[in-house]
């Protein structure tokens, strides 16, 4: 341990000192969700006078990026993300220039090692050095390793607050392969509360959990619908519940302390909570805080189909923002307006699908209000204009609104067209089955 004090010592720098090593043109991983640096982002910040098209990869943004702030015309700075946060579309309306790049998310760290253009310094918040030399991750293992083995310079922004997750494989980086430790100002980490559940995520739920069975394995996306699912599990009679899952999030933590989830039926990691990345409340971060029940492993095995659909009656629930009567469902854009992007839900859609007894579900409302009040149908007769399609027609499986759910596998397109139509508001359907007909998938004898 001696040994590595000493080391630590002779790396700990100030932020500033440790950010000079950046140098116009750089291409800089600022990590994501908690890892994102703060004190070491606020000293690149300052250099901006200096730089000239520092491209900066993110995943998630939670933090306000100062460099953003000192530089919105996005001359000093470039910022690219992997995945669409709330903050991102914010500062993307703004004006700000943010750049998304496409990708699934099982494939990022192999997009790290072998396809990005070289990278000069990866930036990242850690949990304090254990006494063996590691510095933990945080909530984050996703494409972590992948970018520090490919870095040129590595810098560390120390965080007690973060949680030491264990894994799995991959979740710490040894003091060996630091450059520089900055001491951070142990800033609490961000929090993203699930959001309350509306009437019809509460009816969808409840449509989804009807068709699980015990010993299911769970993966839940992001959003109050799937957080709904998950406190409607925990309320309900199964047990023996999995979890192999891209992000773990609070409703995990309910269906735990409510004895349905403990992994004993899984083929893959049994007994254990399987995850890449946890976002939520600070009950969720206490939960996975040095907890042998979980294990965070690296984006490319927990959302790899073949390790996921290992685990039998693999169960996934994932968002849409509209589906078309092909069965083309968006869940990154509103037309050519970007949202979110691809991450974890076709991996998932696939994987769900391969699962022995598994099942696939995308869920989205019906209709959604627009500013001028006027509603309009997120069932469509073609997906808006420029709308990216996230899940082909030929891999999703169940489509479900509160007027209900429909398998499309094996159905012929007047048959997926019936069926999503009256998955839709009562308002459009009459609309939709006049475009079916005018698109030659629909026969006048499901009329009803």
């Amino acid at each position: 341990m001696k040994s590595y004090i000493e080391e630590y010592k002779s790396k700990q720098v100030l932020a500033g000192e440790a950010v000079r090593v950046v140098k116009s043109g750089d291409w800089v991983d600022y990590g994501l969700l908690t890892a994102q640096p703060v004190m070491l982002d606020r000293a690149l910040a300052g250099r901006k006078n200096d730089l000239r098209d520092v491209n900066i990869w993110s995943v998630l943004t939670l933090y306000p990026p100062r460099v953003l702030e000192a530089d919105p015309a996005g001359e000093s700075f470039v910022w690219n993300s992997w995945h669409f946060s709330g903050l991102d579309r914010k500062m993307m309306k703004s004006g700000i220039p943010v750049y998304y790049s496409p990708m699934r998310y099982s494939e990022l760290p192999r997009y790290i090692r072998e396809n990005i253009e070289p990278l000069d310094v990866a930036l990242r918040q850690v949990a304090p050095m254990d006494r063996h030399g590691y510095f933990n991750f945080g909530p984050q293992n996703s494409h972590s390793k992948a970018v520090c083995d490919r870095a040129k310079v590595v810098i560390v922004e120390v965080n007690s607050n973060q949680p030491r997750c264990l894994g799995g494989y991959q979740e710490a980086l040894h003091i060996s392969e630091v450059d520089f430790i900055v001491e951070g100002n142990n800033n609490p980490l961000p929090e993203l509360p699930a959001g309350t559940s509306t009437d019809v995520d509460r009816i969808i739920a409840g449509q989804i959990v009807e068709e699980m069975e015990d010993g299911c394995c769970i993966q839940l996306g992001i959003g109050s619908l799937p957080n709904a699912v998950g406190k409607m599990i925990a309320e309900s009679d199964l047990k023996d519940l999995g979890c192999h899952t891209e992000m773990l999030a609070d409703s995990y933590v309910d269906m735990c302390q409510s004895g349905k989830l403990n992994g004993r039926r899984k083929s893959t990691d049994p007994g254990k909570l399987a995850y890449s990345f946890a976002l939520g409340t600070k009950r969720l971060y206490d939960f996975i805080d040095d907890n042998p029940q979980c294990a965070i492993y690296p984006v490319d095995y927990t959302n790899n189909p073949a390790v996921a659909a290992s685990n039998e009656r693999l169960v996934t629930i994932n968002n849409a923002v509209e589906v078309d009567i092909y069965g083309q469902v968006c869940s990154e854009s509103a037309g050519t307006c970007h949202i979110s992007g691809t991450g974890g839900q076709l991996d998932f859609v696939l994987a769900a699908y391969q699962s022995r007894g598994g099942k696939s579900f995308i869920c989205l409302p019906s209709c959604y209000c627009c500013s001028d009040g006027q509603m309009k149908s997120r069932i469509v007769s073609t997906l808006d204009k420029g709308a990216i399609v996230t899940d082909p027609r030929t891999v999703a499986q169940y489509i479900v609104t509160e007027y209900g759910k429909f398998n499309l596998k094996g159905k012929t397109t007047w048959q997926r067209a019936e069926g999503l139509i009256n998955l839709a508001h009562p308002d459009f359907r009459e609309d939709l089955v006049k475009a079916a007909e005018k698109q030659g998938i629909w026969r006048r004898s499901n009329l009803r």
